[in-house]
């Protein structure tokens, strides 16, 4: 199986699939590492909750990694956080290159699937990002 080419200059970016609460472990993100590199130790940081912390351990199918690069699906225990506190659509990045963060709006070129007719300011569809499905307000139509 030939591995991704992904820039190895690239910042860590992993969008969470899940997260589980395993016993004796603690909370286990799980996602799939689109850039970046993760290691046991990184500190990293959650968007949009800005939560920050270090990462004990990654393993990918119940196998302990040195480091999970992209394209791995990997588990990775935090410390003090709560399976709470994380969600699915999060984005787990390295709090000290380039980390995610959450936006109050963007700019973006969309496609829109199965819309319902006209398509005008205010309309609210539910949005696809990596693994976030949410529903979002267009704010104007800049064409």
């Amino acid at each position: 199986i030939l591995r991704l080419r992904v820039p190895p200059d690239k910042a860590l970016l992993i969008p969470l699939q899940d997260v589980y609460k395993i016993g004796g472990i603690g909370t286990v993100p799980v996602g799939r590492v689109e850039t970046g590199i993760l290691k046991p130790g990184t500190i990293v940081v959650f968007a949009p909750a800005n939560i920050t912390t270090e990462v004990k351990s990654v393993e990918m199918h119940h196998e302990a990694l040195q480091e999970a690069v992209p394209g791995d699906n990997v588990g990775f225990n935090v410390k003090n956080v709560s399976v709470k506190e994380l969600r699915r659509g999060y984005v787990a990045g390295d709090s000290k290159n380039n980390p995610p963060r959450g936006a109050a709006d963007f700019t973006a070129q969309v496609i829109v699937l199965n819309h319902p007719g006209q398509i005008s300011n205010g309309y609210t569809p539910v949005l696809d990002c990596h693994t976030a499905h949410i529903a979002r307000k267009f704010a104007r139509n800049q064409r």
